[in-house]
């Protein structure tokens, strides 16, 4: 089976699907991999450390993906302008990528319309045996750790506690919110950092891992709802349950220098987590790191890709912050890809198991179909 790596196209983004010391675990199964010239520039890898590991470069874009049985994506395919992946993508091909249908609806109609087979990463289930292709994870450890660095770097302040010869230094206060994967690496590495960390999550059965690593939980009268949905995430809240939230999160906002915020409910417009008003309450010259920017944001000034500053704060809406760290999460996702992969086709020539959790699971179009329910009501249909 052919194995195509395309050059991503999406502004900004600088990750590339297969990394060269990934090449070797899929050729030694008998598939061979393609790889668009330039692809992994981006992230530092050349065409030529490629070649080495046994994947043979091809020059254009229309060259891989007319040769290409499969095709490795991290953005989900581009369908407009002189450019469209989808336009160069074959009818009976197979393309494993985000797909990311709430903000997507378009593209994955288009596919379907196009007979493309779609194995979409964020749909691989949360079930222990499959850990290892989980994408999702992989790219929110690398926004979790790139957001407090952003922080960092942009605060007029010092992060740790320092005692030096002109006074003490007192240490930086960091609330984050959203006590997920990103969320958690957050916390460890605003703690490395030397900051006083606070951490808010509707979910008591998250406090214990927040305190682990040195962080204090912030509590809430919860009403009566579960906040967390299938497979661990959270999931949309009454207007009471975001109203008791955001009065949480208030009462910690008038000392904090960074705020963090990391909320997301798969599917969905990330929840309001911070008002305008609420901003107000925030000392001059604090920050707000949106990570959930390119799903609507957490906070009411955030706009995605860009820094507003309002009441003397500056909020930076980050909708994709793996972006920046194109080596390792590069090579994170990558891993999760190969495993996937392997998974799917345990041999060059075999079919994927439909039935199987996490093959039929990850597999969202099929046959000319929409065939994932979730995926078909967020874009209303199916093919």
């Amino acid at each position: 089976m052919k194995i195509g790596v395309a050059k991503e196209t999406l502004p900004g983004e600088a990750r590339v699907a297969l990394v060269p010391s990934m090449v070797p675990l899929l050729t030694k199964g008998g598939h061979g991999v393609l790889v668009q010239s330039g692809a992994g520039e981006g992230a530092h890898y050349s065409d030529a450390r490629y070649e080495e590991t046994g994947a043979t470069v091809v020059k254009s874009a229309s060259e891989l993906y007319e040769s290409s049985e499969v095709v490795l994506k991290v953005q989900p395919p581009q369908a407009e302008g002189k450019g469209s992946e989808i336009a160069l993508l074959k009818a009976d091909s197979v393309l494993i990528s985000h797909l990311a249908p709430a903000e997507n609806k378009g593209v994955a109609k288009l596919l379907a319309e196009k007979g493309v087979t779609l194995f979409a990463v964020e749909f691989v289930p949360r079930i222990t045996r499959a850990q290892s292709m989980d994408a999702l994870s992989s790219q929110a450890t690398a926004a979790g750790y790139k957001a407090v660095l952003l922080a960092a770097d942009h605060l007029s302040k010092f992060f740790p506690l320092l005692m030096t010869a002109a006074g003490t230094i007192h240490p930086a206060n960091v609330l984050i919110l959203g006590a997920g994967v990103a969320g958690l690496q957050a916390i460890a590495t605003a703690k490395r950092l030397g900051a006083k960390v606070e951490a808010f999550d509707p979910r008591p059965a998250v406090k214990e891992q927040v305190e682990s690593i040195g962080a204090m939980f912030v509590d809430m009268e919860l009403p009566k709802e579960d906040a967390e949905g299938e497979g661990g995430y959270a999931k949309a809240m009454s207007e009471e349950f975001l109203k008791k939230e955001q009065e949480a999160i208030a009462g910690r906002l008038p000392k904090m220098d960074v705020v963090i915020t990391t909320a997301a409910i798969f599917g969905k417009r990330a929840p309001m987590l911070i008002t305008e008003d609420m901003v107000k309450l925030m000392p001059e010259g604090s920050i707000i790191i949106d990570i959930a920017a390119g799903t609507g944001g957490n906070c009411e000034l955030t706009e995605g890709g860009k820094v507003v500053e309002k009441h003397g704060v500056r909020v930076f809406g980050e909708p994709n912050l793996p972006a920046k760290l194109p080596f390792h999460a590069s090579e994170m996702y990558s891993r999760n890809l190969v495993n996937l992969i392997n998974y799917i086709y345990p041999e060059a020539d075999s079919e994927p198991d439909f039935e199987d959790e996490i093959t039929g699971s990850s597999c969202v179009i099929r046959g000319g179909e929409i065939v994932n329910e979730t995926v078909k009501n967020m874009v209303g249909g199916g093919g």
